[in-house]
This record gives C-alpha cells, structure tokens and sequence, in this order.
C-alpha cells in the first residue's frame, strides 16, 4: 500500500443514480425508480487505495461506472483535484479521462476479441494522440506488456490465447497507457482462481508504488480489499454504512451490516471457528425499487427500533466516541452504533 496525503484527489458528494421504471407500450410513463445508489459520499487521498465492499445489487459497480462517467449521476458531485466532473463535456471531459482509468471485472469479455494485444493496449493511444506519436507507440505498448508481467513479443498475439490472469493484466496495461493518477478496479479478481488473484493484487500493489496511483477498488472478497486497502467504505442498498481505515472496519466494526459481513469470512482454524460468533441475518435484501424508510438496514437488523424506521441515520462518529480516538472512532451510519453487537 502506499503511503496516502492528507489533499484528497476524488471528493464523491451526495451520488446519487436512479433507473426510472416505466410502464406502457406506446405510451410509457415512469412509474418508480430503481435506487441504484442514492447518496454516497468519500474521499480518495492521492496515494491512498480506497476499498468498497458490500452484497451484489448494493450499488458498488454504478459507482465505479459513474467515477470514470461511464454512468451519469441523477444527482450529485464527484470533484477531480476540485473540478466537479460531471458537469463537464467535450475536450474537458475528455482531458479528466485521461486521468481516470478504469480496470474491468471479466478480462474474458472487456477485451476485443477480434483486436491483437498491441491493438487492444494501444487504443487509449488514437483517442489521445499527444500522449504518444505513431512512431514510438508500439515501442510504449512493449514497455507496457513488460511493466504487467508479459513478455513483450506478445503484441501481435489475440486475447484467446491468453489465460485469464494474463488477459487481467493487459486490461491494467491498458489501463496504464495514458499515465493515470486515479485507477477504478471494478472487482478486478473475481474472475480469477485464487492463486492468480493474489499475483494480480502484488502487482497492482507494485504498479501503485511504481507509478504514484490512487485506487478505488471495488471487491466483495473482505480479506483482498483489507490486503490492498488503506480504508474500507461497506455499502448496503445504494448507501455507504461504515467507512474507515482497515483496521478500524476489520477489528472494531460498529455497523451491524459491516458486523454480519465479517463474521461470514472464513476462518482457517477449525478452534477459532468454533469460539467465533456466527451472525445470521433474516430475510432478504430489499428491492432498491422500494428500499425501507429510515435506515435501509432496519429489516434485518436485530438493533432496530422505532427510530430506525423514522430517522435516516447520519454517516457520523458514534456520540459516544466523538472528540475521541481510537478504533472505534470512525463513521457509522447507525443510530445504535455504540451499543455491544451481541445478536439475542
């Protein structure tokens, strides 16, 4: 991990996108909306690798469509080194792009099959010329394959001849092309057997180092994002819930989402097994179409109270450790967070 400064690059303020649903043939009207993420706020320091984990469905892919405006946000701002991004077009945008690269979570299907690896990496290339004349781009595309872990004289080859950890790292060669300061992975991983993840993550961790990069890195998998992460934000139902630095979320989770999360993790040693407290949860995640009122949480939390259903919880210090510090000092977005996890 590298080491963060205090200056964030990304401010990500009140996000918010919704799907409108509508209903007719000839005639459509709108009537609801899907509430893929409905106001998320952080900061991404310079140097510092932010991890977002949560459920499938809770928003964290959205996010990270709307950080390289792949997505446009219903409401909201994301701040680039203090420029609000998403009111901007034409040259403008394209110049942030350039600085906001994104990685893919299946490298079997974010690669042209039809396209050589050469092609492929130094696309970035024909849509930003001036980073690179025609005449030392395939000399680039070289030092790129080289930087990731591939032999260099593969850049006449196609993404079918290579195995899935190698297609990985062409999509972050790809990524790397134009000199980013700011990497969305999108659950780079998942797709990839677990001895090819942890060679992919060292090398995002190396290629940080090397090249001063801030990541957001989106992952369901808790043990990768706390490896690689310097803070963690859990997202629930289109909401961040708890966020702070990786031991705070991993050793003293205050959020009984975050709470239930870690105690799925599994545990290699079959004695600490039996001594963990296991947290089921009851019922199902809500439909982000009609999410609960107050705390979107309240469902299926065994905290909850009146005030759960009436009051949307503030991403704040619990009360009781405000002005203090300490592991548990950090955001939480529940009413009770103070209070012990016990389940009854």
């Amino acid at each position: 991990m590298a080491e963060p400064t205090a200056e964030p690059i990304l401010e990500v303020r009140g996000l918010v996108k919704h799907y409108p649903l509508t209903q007719g043939i000839v005639i459509k009207r709108q009537i609801g909306a899907v509430k893929a993420v409905d106001g998320v706020d952080f900061d991404l320091g310079s140097g510092e690798t932010l991890g977002i984990v949560g459920e499938s469905g809770c928003g964290k892919s959205t996010v990270a469509k709307m950080l390289v405006n792949l997505e446009r946000p219903t409401a909201g701002e994301i701040r680039y080194k203090g420029e609000d991004i998403t009111r901007l077009s034409g040259r403008a945008l394209k110049a942030v792009r350039r600085n906001i690269q994104m990685v893919f979570q299946d490298p079997y299907t974010s690669l042209n099959p039809r396209m050589t690896v050469g092609d492929i990496i130094g696309e970035p290339y024909e849509i930003h010329p001036e980073v690179a004349p025609k005449g030392s781009r395939r000399q680039k595309v070289q030092d790129l394959l080289d930087v990731v872990g591939l032999n260099p004289e593969y850049i006449n080859r196609y993404p079918h001849q290579f195995s899935g950890g190698q297609r990985q790292r062409i999509g972050i060669a790809r990524g790397l092309a134009l000199r980013p300061e700011v990497i969305v992975a999108d659950e780079p991983v998942s797709a990839l057997d677990v001895s090819v993840q942890a060679q992919v993550v060292n090398l995002l961790e190396r290629l940080q180092s090397e090249f001063r990069l801030s990541y957001v890195f989106i992952a369901h998998d808790l043990s990768i994002v706390r490896h690689i992460s310097d803070r963690v934000g859990v997202m629930y139902l289109g909401r961040i819930v708890e966020v702070g630095s990786d031991a705070e979320i991993y050793e003293h989770p205050t959020h009984p989402y975050t709470q239930a999360l870690l105690s799925a993790v599994p545990v290699p040693d079959p004695g600490a097994r039996e001594h963990r407290e296991r947290i089921i949860l009851s019922g199902d995640v809500p439909s982000p179409a009609n999410p609960p009122s107050g705390c979107r949480f309240r469902t299926r939390c065994w905290k909850a109270r009146e005030r759960c259903a009436l009051e949307v919880p503030e991403l704040a210090v619990p009360a009781e450790f405000r002005g203090l510090s300490g592991p548990a000092a950090h955001d939480s977005a529940c009413h009770f967070a103070e209070e012990k996890h016990v389940v009854p």
